[in-house]
């Protein structure tokens, strides 16, 4: 395993779960608090330009933790019906990140994108002094709103628009900072990509809102900002990418990536890219980080990765109820407090055998 995906594999840990560095278990979830002098005090990893952020700016730190819980998260849902599920077994786990696989690529675009969007986000909520609204005294008026009376309308840039390029920069710093180091290596041009590719996730789909202002309703005055997609919105877009990701291998200058098969044009910069194959993750296996999946739940009569017949590798399902309760009858009090009764409910489940 080279040095510079060691390191980013230690840093995963760190900033998922900071209190708890010894034990390598995931935090997702949990109550605990992310707090960016133990991330920065409790490793040595940390040099160069995250060093230096840990010294003199500790509170992108604390957002550089949310934001990789947010991606994290946002990879189980977008796995969770998928043999491989982003599983939060941090042994396990940590063999997928020590793989260059389609799966690692998209762990590390989702907490790039999250890195950059938490960042963003806590800019425009005035919780970093460092930045705030977007700047957009020198940018390009707004593109014109479908709909009746807006053509002609007068416009200005108001609001508070999301200031993207602040956080895409501070993800740069903080999450390329160690890959930059080995970039003639081709693991660490892999992962430099795909960290990119999470990052545009984000900054390349920005979108303009706009609000009217006027007399009974009329749309004199357009008010316009921009802000950045919803994160579901950029998971979404990087599983598409995770789906048509590009196999590479190394070019004999060590600085290069080569599409391998049948790709015919090289990948772009949104695209994921890796170099080598997935296991099935059919069977539970610690040395490729596989958890199997006998037990997981499956529907019986989808067709797509969710489907007992995929999601189970063949090997059949078996019917099974089970009683679950589940809040039911809720009334609202004067004030302001929601009353409910438990309820049991049986429900059938399909699980693989």
């Amino acid at each position: 395993m080279l040095p510079s995906s060691r390191t980013q594999l230690g840093l995963f840990f760190i900033l998922l779960c900071p209190a708890n560095i010894i034990g390598l278990w995931w935090a997702v979830g949990s109550p605990l608090v992310m707090d960016p002098n133990s991330i920065c005090r409790k490793t040595k990893r940390l040099a160069g330009k995250q060093a230096e952020l840990c010294q003199l700016e500790p509170e992108i730190v604390q957002e550089v933790a949310k934001g990789t819980k947010l991606g994290v998260r946002e990879c189980q849902y977008q796995f969770r019906f998928r043999r491989w599920n982003c599983t939060s077994h941090s042994k396990y786990f940590g063999k997928i990140l020590q793989q260059d696989i389609r799966e690692t690529a998209f762990v590390y675009a989702i907490t790039a994108a999250g890195v950059s969007h938490a960042i963003t986000q806590a800019c425009s909520m005035g919780e970093l002094l460092q930045c705030g609204c977007e700047l957009t005294r020198s940018r390009a008026p707004p593109s014109p709103t479908a709909g009746l009376g807006t053509e002609g309308t007068a416009w200005e840039w108001g609001g508070c628009g999301d200031d993207v390029q602040f956080g895409y920069e501070k993800s740069q710093q903080f999450m390329d900072a160690k890959s930059k180091k080995g970039k003639n290596d081709i693991r660490a041009l892999i992962d430099l990509h795909n960290n990119e590719a999470g990052r545009l996730a984000v900054r390349s789909y920005m979108r303009t809102e706009c609000k009217c202002h006027g007399l009974s309703g009329s749309c004199t005055l357009r008010t316009c900002w921009r802000k950045m997609p919803h994160f579901r919105e950029v998971g979404d877009r990087l599983l598409e990418r995770f789906n048509g990701a590009f196999k590479v291998m190394g070019g004999n200058d060590g600085k290069t990536l080569i599409p391998v098969g049948d790709n015919i044009k090289p990948p772009d910069k949104q695209d994921l890219i890796y170099s080598a194959d997935s296991p099935d993750f059919c069977s539970a296996n610690r040395k490729t980080g596989s958890l199997g999946t006998r037990g997981r739940v499956c529907n019986s009569t989808a067709m797509d990765t969710s489907g007992c017949d995929l999601l189970c590798c063949g090997r059949g399902h078996r019917d099974e109820t089970v009683v679950l309760e589940e809040n039911c009858l809720c009334r609202f009090h004067w004030c302001c407090v929601v009353q409910c009764r438990k309820c049991s409910v049986r429900q059938e489940l399909s699980l693989c055998i």
